[in-house]
């Protein structure tokens, strides 16, 4: 019998006998020994910042339901990418809060080169060229009743939506995108956006795409840092996925590289971890989740409230994400988690 094998009985030997040899514990036993044989890493290259703009001047308004986020003027946003930059973090996603004002029923103010969004882009890659800028093509920060799409009748409709989309995403471009990663989970997006894109001369502009966005109940602080909280009629399941399925997962990340992703995101994150380990597992390729705004708000929260401790339980809720298979993770936490790395 192998002397690995799991299955010869103990019969009534002492623990010395049992284990023999194999003491698992050894390795354990000192800082610098645990950290010899640690299977994952977390770093400052793992991460990307979401961060939300807003216009005006000298602004940095704080957001409720996530504690210690903002929504931040472009001369704020600037600073903040200098600093984020300064910490070692690759890239930062911006996201915009639009008065209500320049919203409609089509989030046609996507398209303005002007808008918040691009104005942000080009500030940023003015002050900042060495971050990497993400941005997103989907219209609820862009529409009067919050969906990610165009609404006609009621209905969503996908493909005039995903003509808006790849219209904006070559403006996103040509305003400093380095990514556009849409999450509006129309069907098709991905290959409008590519043709798009390159037709127009794009063609190293990567895409992110949110291949396995879930209908989740997580987004909430998300969607008041947005201004969308409170305009959502209905829910958003008939473009989302199914939070019950993991098999249509894979069909959609297969789907988005073969119309030219470059890389999937898994979205929410935590709860997810079974999706990023298949997605990585069958597909070999770069693959992120999204820490959204309701674990961000959970953890906040918990600490807080001295339930858990917040620094440990955000730096281990990270390492699950990097352990499952991401490459990178977007975490509201990435400028404290990198100073903590750091120092």
């Amino acid at each position: 019998m192998n002397r690995f094998s799991a299955t010869k009985p103990a019969g009534g030997r002492s623990v010395d006998e049992i284990t023999g040899s194999r003491r698992l514990r050894r390795m354990r036993k000192t800082p610098w020994s645990r950290r010899l044989v640690q299977e994952n890493k977390l770093t400052a290259d793992d991460l990307i910042w979401p961060i939300f703009v807003i216009d005006g001047e000298n602004r940095r308004e704080p957001i409720a339901a996530m504690p210690g986020v903002f929504r931040l003027s472009l001369d704020m946003a600037v600073k903040e990418a200098e600093h984020a930059a300064s910490l070692g973090i690759p890239a930062i996603a911006t996201f915009p809060y639009v008065d209500m004002a320049l919203r409609d029923d089509t989030g046609s103010h996507i398209l303005d080169p002007d808008n918040i969004i691009n104005r942000a882009s080009r500030a940023i890659k003015a002050a900042v060229p060495e971050i990497g800028i993400i941005t997103d093509g989907a219209l609820d920060p862009f529409t009067s009743h919050g969906h990610d799409g165009i609404l006609r009748g009621g209905i969503i409709v996908n493909d005039e939506t995903v003509e808006q989309v790849a219209a904006a995403a070559v403006i996103q471009a040509a305003s400093g995108a380095d990514i556009i990663a849409p999450s509006d989970m129309m069907d098709g997006r991905i290959g409008a956006i590519r043709d798009a894109l390159d037709v127009n001369g794009f063609q190293d502009v990567a895409i992110m795409s949110y291949a396995t966005k879930f209908a989740s109940a997580f987004y909430g602080p998300y969607r008041e840092a947005v201004g969308t909280a409170g305009l959502l009629k209905g829910d958003k399941k008939t473009y989302y996925i199914d939070h019950a399925n993991s098999d249509e997962a894979l069909r959609e990340a297969e789907q988005d590289l073969l119309e030219g992703a470059d890389m999937l995101m898994v979205k929410p994150g935590l709860p997810y971890l079974d999706i990023i380990r298949r997605i990585k597992d069958e597909f070999s390729v770069p693959t992120f989740a999204y820490q959204v705004s309701g674990e961000y708000a959970m953890i906040k929260a918990a600490g807080a409230n001295g339930w858990i401790d917040e620094e440990r339980a955000m730096l281990e809720s990270l390492l699950c994400l990097k352990r499952a298979g991401c490459d990178g993770i977007l975490t509201y936490f990435a400028p404290r988690v990198a100073e903590i790395l750091r120092g």
